[in-house]
């Protein structure tokens, strides 16, 4: 074959392979098998192989780029992505619907458009004159990271859009990976011995942030549609979002038929009943549907309060529960060498996602729900919240299910087991007796890197160093060099460089984390603040009485008589000592000052647009107040971000006020 006939032949299996790439991806119509669209691919690559000259980095053969990334870009979004505002009920879909209303002028008329809210990752997409040019993540609204490479290998992104295409687009839309997808990424990582991803949303964020695109290309996501953020000379008006989405199917974009002009939320709430009666067994997860005020200069109108646009609302179905039969009681051995029981059972699809556990917190929980293995339970997820059982059904019972015993030896290394008065509202805990417990100690080893803040340390390093015997316990991590690192398998010179370099920047450290890190039973985050505020430095602590402890606000009998334990075991006093003397620096921490926020106290929860929960929660202390990681009747507020969970609904439960990031900022002001 000679060139010209090269790149006849080029051209023609161009066309084809994105016209089948089309029916398969995009219309779902598949017209031909796997094979025969895999031999057309290789033909094509080994053609240029022959003939480089032809090679086209926007055509589909380039979808998977050869060289990984050493790290993701930032940039900045010309227009900020936005989130959306929830309602869980039809009171509060008319409630959005009144507020619309009243800042509309009194003869406006308009339509609802209703569509599918994918559970996948925010992306934006950005095309120069036919060609896609760059992809981004949603990251903070304004700032996300450039994932272009990975999202070419996304078969449902078109690299090039036909004519006539616009001079300049940016398409937003959700990266997802369908149910099937996952189960059979999850049976792979199984085998292999990887860890689960616990639903398609997860899957599809693990996967769009690998640095090398060709592990991106192996987990075959989707890509769908929902917004244009942007357009520049095309000469056509857009009116509504319904002409948006119009446009994107013309331009090649993958789009869900499940979507709807509505005139009134009486034809809104049809189509939410109706779409809930197949999510099920829709192919993708989804957590809801998109209310949208179909006009766009309405929707220009209406505008943005915070981070949330008025014209939109996201109706979130409720929490999803599905039955299951508990095959087993497993015990999980905590950092603190706390026995934490788990219940075992058959794989159960529930809220989007399958499921094989679920936590049953302590020994009062399986009494208080009279369980016993064997019975068919009621389990409950919802979001990426971990399953719990929340009903046991005793008219299923056979008479063959056993009750639970708590086990009297550490399942991990066989130590005895204590039952001791336990903290936080528990009225008995148990723990494995072995200061010296495998299991208590790797644990241990990955609370102490998150509260010193050496986020190099991921788990399966922590191990690895400990198989290779480069470490024994926490101290020995401050001794670590390069030349301990660098010839181990899979780590080289710049991987052992970096862990260095973070673990020397880490040294030094607030009394109050080294407190946390320590990992003092009863000594939570904001309990190693209240001590570390008060005593100042670490030898006060130490040599402080049980009263001297006693006396603080918030601290109890329990908290103290650990402390105090703590600093009089010449164990623990060798290890603070070695720590020390491989150099960690324990800065003195400031007494608390009093502000606008004393007395209050905070629980956030969800993701924040203008700033990070642990910015917020240093924000909220400098102040003089108190952060918290559960909601009770003494939380002062919620500050709730995007996608909030369970903590919310226990603040509605218990009356506790509500704030937004808006309310939040003025707050500071």
């Amino acid at each position: 074959m000679d060139k010209i006939e090269a790149q006849k032949r080029i051209k023609k299996l161009r066309d084809e392979i994105a016209r089948l790439r089309s029916a398969y991806h995009i219309e779902n119509v598949p017209s031909v098998t796997d094979d025969v669209y895999d031999s057309l691919t290789r033909e094509l690559k080994d053609l240029l192989v022959k003939f480089p000259e032809f090679t086209d980095l926007n055509s589909s053969e380039n979808r998977v780029a050869g060289k990984a990334l050493d790290k993701f870009v930032k940039v900045e979004h010309k227009t900020r992505m936005l989130s959306l505002n929830d309602v869980f009920n039809y009171e509060e879909l008319d409630a959005w619907e009144k507020r619309v209303e009243k800042l509309l002028p009194a003869d406006a008329k308009f339509n609802y458009f209703c569509e599918v809210k994918f559970d996948g990752l925010a992306v934006s997409l950005i095309y120069e004159n036919g060609v896609f040019v760059r992809g981004a993540t949603r990251g903070d609204g304004f700032i996300g990271e450039d994932i272009t490479e990975n999202l070419k290998t996304i078969q449902s992104i078109p690299l090039t859009l036909p004519s006539p295409y616009p001079q300049y687009i940016e398409v937003r839309g959700e990266a997802i990976m369908s149910k099937k997808t996952l189960v059979t990424l999850n049976k792979k990582n199984e085998l292999e011995g990887k860890t689960l991803f616990a639903n398609t949303r997860n899957a599809a964020a693990g996967s769009l942030r690998q640095l090398d695109p060709k592990l991106s290309a192996e987990r075959r996501l989707d890509f769908f549609a929902y917004d244009i953020a942007e357009i520049k000379d095309l000469k056509i008006n857009l009116q509504t979002h319904s002409e948006k989405h119009s446009l994107l199917k013309r331009l090649g974009f993958k789009m869900d038929h499940n979507e709807v002009i509505c005139k009134n939320l009486s034809e809104v709430e049809d189509f939410i009943k109706k779409f809930e009666k197949i999510r099920e067994s829709f192919p993708y997860g989804t957590d809801g549907v998109v209310i949208s005020i179909d006009d766009l200069k309405l929707q220009e109108t209406l505008g943005v309060v915070g981070k949330a646009p008025r014209y939109m609302a996201a109706f979130k179905y409720p929490a999803v529960r599905a039955t299951t039969i508990v095959k087993d009681i497993k015990i999980n051995v905590g950092r603190t060498g706390a026995l934490t029981p788990l219940a075992i059972f058959e794989p159960t699809l529930v809220a989007g996602s399958t499921v094989s556990k679920a936590t049953l917190h302590n020994m009062d929980q399986i009494e208080r729900l009279d369980l016993r293995i064997g019975d068919t339970v009621v389990i409950e997820k919802a979001g990426d919240v971990i399953p719990k059982v929340v009903e046991v059904l005793p008219k299923m019972r056979t008479g063959k299910e056993k009750k639970f015993k708590m086990l009297e030896k550490c399942p991990a290394c066989g130590g005895n087991v204590e039952k001791r008065a336990g903290g936080a509202g528990e009225t008995v805990a148990y723990y494995c007796a072995n200061p010296k417990c495998p299991a208590k100690n790797e644990r241990y080893l990955e609370h102490f890197v998150t509260a010193f803040e050496i986020y190099e340390l991921g788990p399966k390093i922590l191990r690895r160093f400990k198989d290779e015997g480069l470490i024994t316990d926490a101290g020995d991590i401050f001794t670590l060099t390069k030349e301990d690192i660098a010839p181990l398998e899979r780590f080289g010179e710049k991987s052992a460089e970096n862990i260095i370099k973070e673990i020397e920047l880490k040294k030094k450290i607030s009394f109050s984390r080294f407190l946390w890190a320590l990992g003092i039973l009863h000594v939570g985050e904001e309990t190693a603040r209240d001590l570390a505020s008060n005593f100042g430095t670490l030898d006060k602590l130490a040599k402080a009485s049980i009263e001297e402890i006693n006396v603080l606000e918030n601290i109890g009998p329990a908290v103290s008589q650990s402390v105090y334990d703590y600093f009089h075991d010449k164990n623990n006093l060798a290890f603070v000592e070695k720590l020390q003397k491989n150099g960690v620096v324990i800065k003195k921490e400031e007494k608390k000052k009093a502000g606008k926020f004393t007395g209050l106290t905070f629980v956030i929860t969800g993701t924040l647009a203008t700033m990070s929960r642990e910015m917020a929660k240093e924000k909220v202390i400098a102040l003089g107040g108190k952060v918290s990681g559960s909601v009770s009747k003494n939380t002062s507020y919620v500050l709730a971000g995007e996608e909030p969970g369970s903590k919310l609904k226990n603040a509605e439960k218990l009356g506790v006020k509500v704030i937004d990031e808006g309310e939040f900022l003025k707050m500071l002001k």
